[in-house]
Order: C-alpha cells, then structure tokens, then sequence
C-alpha cells in the first residue's frame, strides 16, 4: 500500500533472526519506509510523522511513535487494532490530530485495549501532545470571520486548515474510541491554550466514544468545543487542570463517568470537576453550550471525613466541583460530587450573559445529585445587572429538585475512592450508601439515556465496568 507523506522507520528492540534477505530502504515519492527482511523479528518501532493521507493500519504486534504532530487528512481512515500501543515522541510534542473528514476507528477490547502513552521509561504528565478529534458538528466559534468554524487550541492550525473544526453536519461521523486509554499527555502552547488529554472539536452524534481513561493530563482531561458527541464510561485520573471540560456550543450527552483528583496537583487557572462555558466570552451565540451529564462520580482532593482540615491541606488552586458560567447551560443529573474546596457547585453570572437565567428558564438542570464533603456545598457569583436571582434562590432551586448534601466524603459510602497506591480503586457503592438508588430520569434533557436506578457511575459492587482495561497503578 502506498503511503503518502508517512514516514516509517523500523527501529529493532530485540534480537532479530535474519533467514533470508538483509535490510533495505524503498523510496516511494520523497517518502522513506525502512524494512526489514523476511526472516521473523521481536516487536518493533514505527514512527510516524507528517501527514497520514490514506487508509493506514497499525497492528497490534508493534509499538508505534508520533514524532511531532501527525495529522489524518483526506479523508483517510486510521485503524488501530486492539491492544495496539502508541507513544508520543516526548522531545518533539508527538500528538495525533484527526482532522475534519477523516476518521479514527481505535476499538480495543476489555482484555486489549488500545494505550496512547509517554514513550519514557519515567513517564509524567506532559510527556506528550496528546489525542485530537476534529469533526463537522455545529460549533457557536468563529474562524477569520467565518461564524460556525473554529480554530482549535495548542498552536495545531496548519496553512491547510488542518485545525478547523465545525460545519453544519450533527450526525457527523470521526470514528469510534473504545476500550482505550490516554495516559501522560497535553502541553501548553501558550497560556489558555493548551493540547488537552482528549480534545474534541465539533465532533458529531454519529461517533461512537465509549471507555476511554484519560490519565496524567497536564491540561484538562476531556474537552468539548462544540459538537454533538454522545460518550459513556469515561475516567479522568489525576489530571492537572479541569476533568471534564465543555464550550462553544457543546451539546452532546456524557454518561457514566468517573473524575479522580490528587489532592497536591492543580492548574494555575484553578482546577474544577466539571467547568463549563457558551464562550470565553458568556454570549448568546448558539448552539448554546448544553452539555447534559449524567450518572457521574466525581472524587475531588479533600479525601478525608474531617472536611474543614483537610481542605487547608489540598492545593489551593483547587477551586469547585462544577463551576457552570459564561451563559453556558450545562446539565448534571443524578451524580455525586464531593470533596471541593471552593464549592460542590458554583453558578457564576458575573461574565456576559448572566448564567442564571439559564437556571429560571429551565435550559439548566441540576438534580437529583449528592454533594458530600464540601465545606460551601453551593455558591453563586451576581451579574453585574441584577437579574433578581441570588444564593437563597439556588438554595432553593437545588433543594427542590431532589439534591442532596451531605458534611463528609465518607458518608457517600463508596468502598474504596482512596487506595493506597499501586492498587486499583473501588468506586462501588458501600451497603448503605445512598448512591444505591435514587436514579431518576423522567426530566425530557435525558431522552436517550440509559435508564437506571442509582446514582454515580457504579451500581453496586458487582460492577466493575472501570476495572481491567484500565491503569490506576501508573
């Protein structure tokens, strides 16, 4: 198969048993591919770099290298067959880019799954770019003038548009990620505008995102600029800035997910659960940013019964469990959020048009969630203009609508959110807890959801859905 603009080059780990021909290099229109011979061979290193410009493969026998930022172009589809491991080339910003057209179909399995990882035997955050999706979905972004086109962060734009993201396409289609773990990626390209995790930029309905864990991110976890992805079983663990991050105009559906902070690792800009936007700059653009969540466990820093104390002994750039702003009318549903600093939710007006207007027209719904273990469970930021709403208003909004809260983390009752480290946590819900039950999914925001009688991301201690294909033990 002929490959344009993908340089490969074959580096040897092991002990390689030659039978027959020596090395040799092909040249293919400026390209280089160095093989080996046809004897057999241990494992070996592709790297790859440029432009993937046709349909490619990469095989589950061999350890691939993002060197610099590889783009999928042209419509070319990028096939990653399970238990396939790709690093990123720490000293030149490896980071794979999935551009408007193109497609990733990276499905593992629960016993392969597919590792986008640090290529250093020492890994930690930031090692890498990380892993972009681009697609066709509406966005409320503006590219030179162009409304409903934007331009995605970390400095990935290229003099072919090769970062845009945006059309008019909902049900567009990127591919599919399941079973696949991200681990030690994003880099600052300039301040507030950073390579995440897994970014998502206009990506559409039609894509399939399903068990993904986002480990070590050195921005935020997961981020959504515009779109309409739906996603399901997703873990952010231990990343620097927000978990679960979403603007300009997303309105996809996320359920089942789980968030787990290091209580001495946040971001200058102030770490959240869940920070949500229409825009940077709160205005009415649309598509508004409607992201609806569901079913989300949300472990924060402050990992003790005694709130108080240990919240001094978290990193003070910790801020809230859900900071919802900028006219943004994100949506959580029966979820816990517990261990915050600063507050479990923060509805914050003070930013163009007033975000809680959002709240008394009903685009914005938070209930039936447990707040535990934050010293301000609620807190709320005034628009500049009075709008008549205050904090005795969403005192009232929340307990009205069947929210919950509780004074400590231990009283959640989850088995074991904190292990010790080098074992796997247990994010099933104690006998007792009132995660158990309580789902309800009657409001009209969660047609298309799952529906289930408990709350969190774990039924019961039968469910293990986070365990095997993942890594808590890096």
């Amino acid at each position: 198969m002929k490959l344009n603009k993908i340089l490969i080059g074959v580096l040897t780990v092991g002990v390689i048993a030659f039978t027959t021909n020596s090395c040799r290099k092909i040249e293919e229109d400026g390209e280089v591919i160095t093989q080996g011979g046809t004897g057999t061979s241990t494992t070996e290193n592709l790297i790859l770099t440029g432009k993937i410009t046709s349909n490619l493969t990469l095989k589950a026998n061999n350890t691939y290298k993002l060197r610099g930022l590889v783009y999928v172009t042209n419509g070319a589809t990028l096939t990653i067959e399970p238990g396939t491991k790709i690093v990123g080339e720490a000293d030149k910003n490896g980071g794979l880019i999935i551009t408007r057209g193109s497609k990733i179909m990276a499905e593992g399995t629960v016993n392969n799954p597919i590792i986008f990882t640090s290529e250093k035997p020492v890994p930690k955050r930031g090692d890498w770019a990380g892993v972009v999706i681009l697609g066709a979905a509406p966005t409320n972004s503006s590219y030179n003038g162009q409304q409903g086109i934007g331009e995605i962060e970390g400095g990935i734009n290229n003099a072919a548009g090769d970062g845009l993201y945006g059309g008019t396409n909902a049900a567009d289609n990127s591919g599919v990620l399941k079973y696949v773990r991200i681990e030690y990626a994003g880099y600052a390209f300039l301040p507030d505008k950073e390579i995440n995790g897994l970014t998502f930029g206009g990506v559409g309905s039609g894509t399939t995102v399903d068990y993904v864990q986002v480990s070590y991110a050195n921005d935020d976890s997961f981020e959504w600029f515009g779109g309409t992805v739906n996603c399901t079983h997703l873990i952010a663990y231990k990343g620097l800035d927000d978990d679960f991050d979403t603007d300009n105009g997303f309105s996809g559906k996320v359920q089942f997910g789980i968030a787990v902070r290091d209580p001495l690792v946040a971001d200058v800009s102030g770490s959240n659960a869940f920070e949500s936007d229409n825009d940077a700059n709160g205005s009415a653009l649309t598509p508004q940013t409607a992201a609806v969540f569901s079913n989300m466990t949300i472990i924060g820093p402050i990992q003790s019964t005694a709130t108080a104390t240990n919240a001094a002994n978290v990193n003070i750039l910790f801020q809230n469990g859900a900071q919802i702003r900028r006219n943004s009318a994100m949506s959580l549903f029966n979820s816990l959020i517990m261990g915050y600093p600063l507050a479990g939710l923060f509805v914050d007006a003070t930013k163009g048009t007033a975000t809680d207007n959002n709240i008394t027209s009903g685009k914005l719904m938070f209930q039936n969630n447990i707040i535990a273990g934050c010293p301000v469970p609620l807190k709320y930021g005034a628009a500049a203009t009075p709008t008549g709403f205050n904090l005795a208003a969403l005192q009232t909004y929340f307990d009205t609508n069947n929210n919950s809260i509780l004074t400590f983390g231990s009283d959640a009752k989850i088995t074991g959110p904190w292990n010790p480290a080098g074992t796997t946590p247990n994010f099933s819900p104690a006998a007792g807890s009132p995660l158990l039950s309580g789902g309800v999914f009657t409001n009209p925001l969660l047609a298309g959801f799952t529906s289930v009688t408990y709350r969190g991301a774990v039924k019961d201690a039968n469910d293990f859905w986070y365990a095997s294909w993942t890594n808590f033990n890096l």
